[in-house]
């Protein structure tokens, strides 16, 4: 099944040639604002409905977030050999040299990052670098802590595509990659039995009609069920919470007017369009010597 949120908190499925909608939420008389959510952690089922005749076309929904305010985006830095190093040979990209989740563990986005496709990307700056980063990322179904990677793969709700927008310099990641707008997660959440092996998936993406990136799942340093376990040690991974796996090579630049077209096999593509709004910041005096 193909979980889709539409129109501002209605819960569907998508049908099987992408183009249709099952609305879901008066059938299974879903009440929250977030929908899948509640699906995740209540006694639903949603199968009966997989072959329904849709009841809205997609063309015409407004498709947000699967998942519109996970508690936690748990993100893997640097996951891919090919972008490992691309990032060391661009010093825009970062300044360290070669590290792992074993190094500097993984970073957090913020939720209030989280959009849709149909909601688009909104650059805050017109004078600073900010990428492209297209990646797996899954929802996971169940709490779990301390778990071993076996058992990890247990656990996970289904499959989106993510994209991970990022401004460049030496801010923490976490920073970098928070802005509104800079989490699209769509267009939909494939359930985990629809997808035969997640380490063996084709992702690309296009920026205006080129293709910028295109790599396989399998090039991963560090696994879906491995970035897991790792982030399960100490923490409670909670139901609902998105977690995602970086991103291989071909990261570039985004500007003003732009289309990104992100696609992963067996799991959908999504178009998304790039506007741009130039904030400032204040200028502030900084004694950096100390004195009062």
């Amino acid at each position: 099944m193909r979980f889709v949120q539409y129109d501002d908190g209605r819960l569907g499925l998508l049908t099987d040639d992408g183009e249709g909608i099952v609305d879901l939420t008066d059938r299974l008389d879903l009440s929250s604002n977030d929908p899948l959510q509640e699906y995740i952690r209540g006694d639903y089922d949603a199968s009966a409905y997989a072959d329904a005749d849709p009841d809205l076309a997609v063309a015409d929904a407004h498709v947000g977030s699967p998942i519109r305010r996970p508690g936690k985006v748990i993100a893997a830095p640097l996951n891919y050999e090919n972008h490992i190093a691309e990032a060391i040979a661009d010093k825009d990209i970062t300044t360290d040299e070669w590290f792992s989740i074993e190094d500097k563990g993984y970073f957090l986005k913020a939720p209030s990052s989280v959009v849709g496709p149909d909601d688009g990307v909104e650059l805050p700056f017109s004078d600073r670098r900010c990428d492209h980063e297209v990646e797996l990322a899954f929802v996971m179904g169940d709490d779990v802590k301390d778990v071993s990677t076996e058992e990890a793969w247990e656990n996970v709700f289904g499959y989106t595509i993510l994209l991970d927008i990022s401004v460049r310099g030496d801010q923490d990641r976490s920073n970098r990659k928070s802005y509104d707008t800079f989490t699209v997660i769509g267009p939909c959440v494939v359930t985990a039995d629809e997808i035969d092996d997640p380490q063996n998936l084709d992702l690309a993406l296009q920026l205006n009609g080129e293709t910028k990136q295109d790599d396989n799942t399998s090039d991963m340093v560090y696994s879906c069920g491995n970035i897991v376990q790792y982030a399960s040690i100490g923490t409670t991974i909670e139901a609902g919470d998105v977690i995602t796996t970086g991103t291989p090579e071909g990261v570039s630049a985004l500007s003003d007017g732009d289309t990104i077209e992100a696609t992963i096999e067996d799991v959908g593509s999504m178009t998304v369009d790039v506007t741009e709004r130039d904030l400032v910041f204040d200028d502030v005096d900084v004694d950096k010597d100390g004195n009062d």
